[in-house]
């Protein structure tokens, strides 16, 4: 097993305020570190936990760049989350490593970047299955993203990849997941609230949802109960709100 990132460290002492998100948040306010032993590991909760912002702020802080528009602001603009990253130390194994960032709110901005690059040099495209990503369909697209740059070692970060993949694109993320880290050269940080993806075998999975954060089996997880009690039992779920 090849663990690129073993830790990362949340200093407390350095949050600017603890009145605003995400350093409101107590998981993140009782949580001292967090250690890796897994090359596949889950950040799970509900919305608003912190589990993608911590991401973000990690891969930040190992210094891995986070392909987007930075030339415009939502409305409502929070000024300390872009701050997190100041409050996180990382621990490597061997030495920092290259890496990438998917979210996929930001993944239309990264294939424009690319064909901008391509226009100038082909060269690119090898690196994301030898074709532009922009003449794929969306899931097409994800799908030449994933199975190309994974293969390139470094540590990935994820961030709720299966919000624009169907469940059998789901189940071929979890292959390449699975296929990559046990060659040994990736490690990955996913958030997710994808049942199918946090069936991956041997992944840690960290709950934001309990102070501080804690790991938990895929069975206990909301995400596999919810999902079982609807499969299980359709009809009554549906009666809830036809009252």
């Amino acid at each position: 097993m090849n663990l690129h990132l073993l830790q990362i460290i949340i200093h407390r002492d350095r949050f600017p305020t603890e009145a605003f998100y995400p350093f409101n948040l107590e998981v993140l306010q009782q949580t001292e570190s967090i250690q890796f032993r897994s090359p596949i590991t889950f950040f799970v909760g509900e919305n608003g936990s912190g589990k993608s912002t911590l991401l973000r702020a990690v891969a930040q802080r190992c210094g891995i760049h986070i392909w987007q528009d930075e030339g415009s602001k939502p409305y409502q603009y929070n000024p300390y989350v872009s701050k997190l990253m100041g409050c996180v130390t990382v621990e490597w194994s061997a030495g920092p490593v290259p890496g990438s960032f998917f979210g996929s709110e930001i993944f239309h901005d990264f294939t424009r970047i690319l064909d901008e690059w391509a226009a100038s040099d082909p060269g690119q495209l090898k690196y994301f299955g030898g074709e532009s990503l922009v003449t794929k369909s969306h899931g097409e697209g994800l799908m030449a993203f994933f199975r190309s740059r994974y293969k390139i070692r470094g540590l990935h970060c994820l961030d709720e990849p299966e919000t624009a993949l169907s469940p059998r694109r789901q189940l071929e993320l979890l292959q390449i997941l699975i296929q990559m880290s046990k060659a040994g050269h990736t490690q990955f940080l996913i958030a997710t609230h994808s049942p199918i993806l946090l069936a991956c075998p041997d992944a840690d999975i960290l709950s934001f949802d309990y102070t501080p954060l804690q790991e938990v089996e895929y069975e206990h997880t909301d995400h596999y109960q919810i999902y079982r009690e609807f499969m299980a039992d359709r009809d009554r779920f549906l009666g809830q709100f036809r009252k």
